[in-house]
């Protein structure tokens, strides 16, 4: 996942979509509540710390965070 001029909520909504999964099911993989999941993917999706941004993507999604920082 590379982080645009996108919301992180939005890509992580995006990504949950193809995976089939829905925020009930994606909360439950990360021990988190459906209403936080919501939360960070209409609203609050650039406030999100890297640990649980990490959690969300390798637990729930199964997939890898990759940070790339251009200076």
């Amino acid at each position: 996942m590379k982080i645009s001029s996108k919301n992180i909520g939005e890509m992580l909504k995006e990504a949950r979509e193809q995976k089939n999964l829905t925020q009930e099911q994606l909360a439950q993989k990360v021990g988190k509540k459906r209403a936080y999941i919501t939360r960070i993917e209409t609203e609050q999706g650039n406030k999100i710390n890297l640990q649980t941004l990490r959690e969300i993507v390798e637990k729930g999604l199964e997939g890898e965070l990759n940070i790339d920082l251009d200076l």
